[in-house]
């Protein structure tokens, strides 16, 4: 289970980091961008379920205390892309440019937030 939760996650960044970083680039949010949100968003919610799985059997791997705070930042991590992935929607269904032209900015602190608990996962068993 643990090799499909590390695939998983990384192909939510994977999707959210093209999302993110092409949308930046662009200077508008397109609808293919928020198709990216959202894979990255259903990527990072199976692997975060796969990974929940693999905490409630008692195979938890590196320090309790990097755990934890991968657990907190990730469920809000995963919070804020649900909040990104619903307003990208809104702001293409509004179809008002100026919300268009600035959204990357939201996107960018999303996807750093984002990035915390990834690395902090990366980096636990190390620990």
């Amino acid at each position: 289970m643990l090799v499909t939760a590390i695939v998983l996650i990384t192909l939510a960044l994977v999707f959210y980091t093209i999302g993110v970083w092409s949308e930046k680039r662009a200077g508008i949010l397109k609808p293919w961008h928020a198709v990216m949100f959202i894979l990255g968003l259903l990527c990072d919610g199976s692997g975060t379920f796969t990974m929940s799985l693999i905490a409630q059997s008692g195979q938890t791997i590196g320090n309790p205390t990097l755990n934890a705070v991968m657990s907190v930042t990730g469920t809000l991590a995963l919070l804020l892309m649900a909040a990104h992935a619903i307003w990208a929607l809104v702001v293409l269904g509004r179809q008002r440019g100026s919300e268009m032209r600035v959204f990357h900015r939201f996107s960018l602190v999303v996807w750093c937030v984002w990035l915390v608990p990834y690395i902090i996962g990366a980096i636990t068993p190390m620990f």
